[in-house]
């Protein structure tokens, strides 16, 4: 029997990570023979963030008919319950704990949990890094970092881009990459370059009315999606505007939205909610390199100011795990015109539902995008080549196979099979 720990959200939560987390632990759950638990935040932040970070929406159960034993223990705020949680993993005796490492400012409790395993454990500490570089790029991510991942025995990375990283922040460790998952001995720290495995908790439904749905929500016959969190390293303002020009040359084009914008969860209204953001607009100029606070990042004006009212149709709350399916089904690509980019959840998603991605030629995406295969890539922050790309697509459909084909080696099984190897 083997044991296996994977610590991050749990399934109450929102997002990616979260989704992720999930996806792992069910695929470990597979096979009979391993026993498999997610040891979960309580609070994954300091108080002040100002934001709602659970899923109150969704219905179904990503983990029924699962062995899956979830644990909520670890407060941000707490750290008493860091020694709790990594007392308690140390007490299920695991050969494996996985942490899911997705943002710097979680470093403090889980380099503390991490080192205390270390010590007081037998099990293989694993970080699967979703970045290394923090997107928004604060004066302490590195510090956080570092205390954070340091303890780790192996490294997953999603990219190339991430190992590079990786090797900058520990320029005197000894790093050995691999895509096999096999382990090196001695001095040697293993680095399992894999990928973003593609989420199979969305199913397409083949008794969906596509075209009913389509109808009810206004759409058009050629429809491009974006999907996910509101937030400005993924780009959309300047998706907005690049629609904008698309649609001034077809009239056969929606732009269909769907996301809630990640600062605007909470009841502004409050006083605890206006306490929050006061706080943490202060701790983000002190610490963020750039001073402009995402808290005012508003994209969504932009379709009223920009006429556009009539082509895009927007869904601006989250959208319940049972609904997803929905919108990627009438959908016929996905835009990820992001600024910059770490190997995204929704890139994952886009493929289980076979649709194309326009994204910039950015990040990772140029590993994972055949331009003119599984989808087009444009100019970053060159919206005249995004609208080009958007054009072009719309001339020069691709193919559900070629995703299809492009994803094929993407599955959690190889993901998974990677981390077991020895």
């Amino acid at each position: 029997m083997t044991k296996i720990v994977c610590f991050g959200p749990g399934p109450k939560f929102k997002g990616g990570i979260s989704n992720y987390n999930t996806s792992l632990a069910k695929t470990f759950d597979k096979n009979p023979d391993n026993e498999v638990h997610i040891v979960s935040w309580t609070n994954q932040y300091p108080s002040i963030i100002p934001r709602e970070f659970v899923d109150s929406s969704s219905k179904s159960d990503f983990l029924e008919g699962t062995r899956i034993q979830v644990s909520y223990l670890t407060n941000y705020n707490n750290p008493l319950s860091w020694r709790r949680t990594a007392k308690f993993i140390q007490s299920l005796k695991p050969d494996k704990v996985i942490f899911q490492w997705a943002i710097s400012i979680q470093g403090l409790p889980m380099g503390s949990i991490a080192e205390w395993l270390r010590t007081h454990s037998d099990a293989e500490i694993i970080f699967d890094l979703h970045f290394v570089v923090q997107k928004e790029g604060s004066t302490i991510d590195e510090y956080f970092t570092k205390m954070g991942i340091r303890h780790a025995e192996t490294y997953i990375t999603h990219a190339y881009k991430t190992v590079n990283e990786l090797k900058s922040l520990f320029p005197g460790k000894k790093l050995s990459v691999t895509e096999s998952g096999d382990r090196v001995s001695g001095d040697k720290t293993t680095v399992i370059k894999l990928f973003h495995p593609v989420y199979d908790l969305y199913q397409p439904d083949p008794d969906f009315d596509v075209k009913a749905f389509k109808a009810k929500l206004g759409l058009k016959k050629n429809v491009f999606l974006y999907f996910g969190f509101i937030r400005k390293y993924k780009g959309l303002h300047n998706a907005i505007k690049a629609f904008k020009k698309v649609s001034e040359q077809r009239d056969d084009v929606s732009f269909l939205i769907c996301g809630e914008e990640f600062w605007a969860t909470l009841d502004t209204s409050k006083f605890t909610t206006k306490l929050k953001r006061a706080l943490f607009g202060i701790a983000q100029k002190l610490f963020l390199k750039n001073k402009e606070s995402e808290q005012d990042y508003r994209p969504l004006s932009l379709v009223e100011e920009l006429g556009l009212t009539d082509s895009v149709v927007v869904k601006n709350e989250f959208i319940p795990n049972e609904d997803v399916h929905k919108y990627f089904q009438v959908s016929d690509c996905s835009i990820l015109y992001y600024l910059t980019a770490t190997p995204s959840g929704v890139e994952s998603l886009t493929y289980n539902f076979e649709l194309p991605i326009l994204a910039t030629d950015v990040g990772h995406f140029p590993e994972t995008i055949r331009d003119g295969f599984n989808g087009y890539l444009a100019e970053p922050e060159n919206i005249d080549s995004m609208a080009s790309v958007m054009l072009k697509f719309l001339d020069s459909p691709l193919p559900p196979a070629n995703v299809r084909a492009s994803a094929a080696d993407m599955s959690w099984d190889n993901y998974v099979a990677a981390i077991l190897s020895e």
